[in-house]
C-alpha cells in the first residue's frame, strides 16, 4: 500500500461531518474546524503528489471501464501510465464533440459512468463557435465546489484575524439557458451552473439573488447587481478582474465616492481569475486603499479547477492534485507535433513552458485544454499560467507569449506611471524590405505622459524577457519597434458589446498570431465619436 492510501484524503476513504457533530456549533467554529481538516489533507498531497495522482488515475479508469469510451480503449486491463498513453489518444474539442453531442441529447454512460446533465458553455476567444463541456456531479462537488472552499479555507488559515464569514460574498458570474434537447438539463457559463447548484449554507452568504445573478442581459444585470450590493456588508468579491472593475466603477458612481472602503468597510478578499490581474492591480489598490486587503488568484475553467494562489504576495498557484483531475504536460516546442509525447508530474522542470493535458472525473480523457503553464516549484508543485497554445505572436519566430506581454506591460506602466484597462495585440507583417512589427491597441485608465517612452520601455522589457524576440529585434532586421495605438475610454467594452461578448466568461483577446482582432478594433475605433 502506498503512502497516500494511508491517509484520510485517499480516494476510497472520504469522511463527512455528521449532523450531531455540528449541531448547535456557531458557524465560525464549524468553518474553522473544516478548514483545519482540509489544510491537513492538502499538506498530505503536497507531500505525496505522485502517489495521489497515480491512485486518482487508477480510480477513474476503474470507474469508467464499462462506459462506451472505457470499453473502446480497454480500460479493464490498462496497467500503468505507459499503457494508458498508448491506448488513449490525445484529444481536443473536435475529437470529443461527437460524444458530447450524444450526451447533450440524453445518452449516458458514454464518457463517464454517472449521469451528466450540465454543460458548461465556453466561447473561447479565437472563434465564435461555442464549446459545451460536460460537467458531472463529481466534477461539480469534488472539483469546482472544492476549489472555492479551499481558496476561502487557505486564506482564513493564513489570516488568523480574518472575518470573511461574517459578511457577504459578491459573485459576478455568467448566465444560463435551458438547452434545446432536454428539459431536465441545461447549459450556460460554468459560474451559472455553480450558482444553480450551490448548497443552502453557501446561498445564505452569496449575493446577489439568483434572478439577478443569472440574468442573461449583461448591462441590465450589471445595474441590478450594483444597486443590490452597494448597501450590503460585502467581505469577499469573486469575479474576472475586468468585468468586476466595471461593476465597482458603477457602484462608486451610485454612491458618490472614489473609495470602495466607504461602500464596503469590511471588504477583505478579492478572488479573481480568467485573465491576468497585473494590468488591473494598481486600479484596485487605488480604489481599495487598505493594507489588509488581499487578492488571490484562481486557475479554473469550464473543464476544471486547477490551481489556487495559496500564498499572499507570491504570484504563483498551488497545483491542486486531489480534484479528480490527472495531469500530463507537453513541452511547447513539441505541442504542434503529430503525436507529441507527454510528461507526468515526476518529469516536469521549473521554468519550462508546457501545454496542459487533463483527464477528468467528467469524462474528458487526455484532453488538451489549450492553456500553457510554467512550474515555479516542483516541491510542492506550483505554477504560473503563461498563456494559450493558440494565443501568441510568432510572425517571424519571436514566440511572444501572453506571460511575456503582461510582464512587459507591467514594467512599462511602472516606469511611465501608467495604468492599463485593456489591450490587444497582433502582428504587422513584413512589406518587402520593410520589417514587420507588433501592433498594440491599449486602453489606458491612466495614460503615460510620453507614449514614445512607454513604447521603448515595453520593447526593452520584452527583449529582456524573451530571447527570441530580442534576436528578431536586433538591428530591426526582422522586427522593428512596436506600434502602439491609444484607444479612448470604454473602447473595449463597446467593442465586446458589438460582438455580443459582454460579461460572464468572455475575455478580450490579448495576443493573436493574425490581424483579425486588431483590424476589428481599429475599424471600430474609426467609427467612434472623438472625445
Amino acid at each position: 500500500m502506498s503512502h497516500a492510501l494511508k491517509f484520510e484524503n485517499s480516494i476510497e476513504s472520504r469522511k463527512f461531518i455528521g449532523t450531531n457533530q455540528i449541531f448547535d456549533m456557531p458557524f465560525s467554529s464549524v468553518f474553522t474546524w473544516l478548514i483545519k481538516k482540509r489544510v491537513h489533507q492538502i499538506e498530505l498531497f503536497k507531500q505525496y503528489p505522485i502517489e495521489v495522482q497515480q491512485e486518482l488515475l487508477e480510480d477513474m479508469l476503474r470507474k469508467s471501464r464499462n462506459t462506451e469510451w472505457g470499453k473502446k480503449h480497454g480500460y479493464t486491463d490498462i496497467n500503468g501510465l505507459s499503457e494508458f498513453k498508448n491506448r488513449v489518444p490525445l484529444q481536443d474539442y473536435e475529437d470529443i464533440k461527437p460524444y458530447v453531442d450524444r450526451i447533450f441529447k440524453g445518452e449516458q454512460n458514454i464518457l463517464w459512468p454517472t449521469e451528466i446533465k450540465w454543460f458548461a458553455k465556453s466561447s473561447g476567444t479565437t472563434n465564435n463557435r461555442s464549446k459545451y463541456i460536460p460537467v458531472s456531479v463529481e466534477a461539480l462537488e469534488d472539483c469546482h465546489f472544492k476549489g472555492g472552499k479551499d481558496l476561502l479555507g487557505l486564506h482564513v488559515n493564513s489570516k488568523e484575524k480574518s472575518r470573511i464569514y461574517k459578511g457577504k460574498t459578491l459573485v459576478l458570474g455568467g448566465s444560463s439557458d435551458i438547452n434545446e434537447f432536454r428539459d431536465d438539463s441545461y447549459s450556460g457559463d460554468l459560474s451559472a451552473i455553480i450558482i444553480k447548484n450551490l448548497p443552502l449554507w453557501v446561498e445564505l452568504k452569496r449575493i446577489p439573488n439568483r434572478s439577478i445573478a443569472l440574468n442573461a442581459k449583461w448591462e441590465e444585470k450589471l445595474e441590478q447587481m450594483a444597486r443590490y450590493s452597494m448597501d450590503q456588508d460585502v467581505s469577499v468579491i469573486s469575479g474576472v478582474p475586468s468585468w468586476t472593475m466595471v461593476l465597482i466603477q458603477r457602484i462608486l458612481e451610485l454612491k458618490g465616492t472614489d473609495n470602495l472602503n466607504d461602500v464596503w468597510p469590511n471588504l477583505e478578499l478579492f478572488m479573481h481569475g480568467g485573465v491576468s490581474f497585473e494590468p488591473y492591480r494598481k486600479q484596485y489598490e487605488s480604489l481599495i486603499p487598505k493594507e489588509d486587503m488581499y487578492y488571490l488568484e484562481t486557475y479554473n475553467a469550464s473543464e476544471g479547477f486547477f490551481g489556487i494562489q495559496d500564498r499572499s504576495g507570491h504570484h504563483d498557484m498551488l497545483l491542486m492534485l486531489d480534484y479528480g483531475i490527472y495531469y500530463e504536460f507537453i513541452e511547447m516546442d513539441k505541442v504542434h507535433d503529430a503525436h507529441p509525447d507527454t510528461l507526468s508530474l515526476s518529469q516536469v522542470k521549473v521554468g519550462v513552458n508546457y501545454a496542459m493535458v487533463i483527464s477528468t472525473n467528467a469524462g474528458l480523457w487526455r484532453y488538451k485544454i489549450g492553456d500553457t503553464i510554467m512550474f515555479t516549484s516542483v516541491n510542492p508543485f506550483r505554477i504560473r499560467v503563461t498563456g494559450r497554445t493558440k494565443h501568441f505572436i510568432n510572425s517571424v519566430g519571436e514566440e511572444l507569449m501572453i506571460d511575456n506581454a503582461e510582464r512587459g506591460l507591467k514594467k512599462a506602466c511602472e516606469v511611465c506611471h501608467a495604468e492599463i484597462s485593456d489591450y490587444t495585440a497582433g502582428p504587422v507583417y513584413m512589406d518587402g524590405p520593410i520589417p514587420g512589427c507588433h501592433e498594440w491597441i491599449i486602453e489606458f485608465s491612466k495614460a503615460p505622459k510620453d507614449l514614445n517612452h512607454f513604447t521603448n520601455v515595453l520593447d526593452m522589457s520584452l527583449r529582456e524577457l524573451n530571447s527570441d524576440y530580442d534576436a528578431k529585434r536586433t538591428n530591426d532586421y526582422n522586427l522593428r519597434l512596436p506600434i502602439i495605438q491609444i484607444a479612448q475610454r470604454g473602447t473595449f467594452y463597446k467593442w465586446m458589446e458589438s460582438r455580443g461578448k459582454l460579461g460572464g466568461q468572455h475575455k478580450v483577446p490579448r495576443l493573436s498570431n493574425h490581424r483579425k482582432h486588431v483590424d476589428s478594433v481599429v475599424q471600430f475605433l474609426s467609427k467612434l465619436e472623438p472625445v
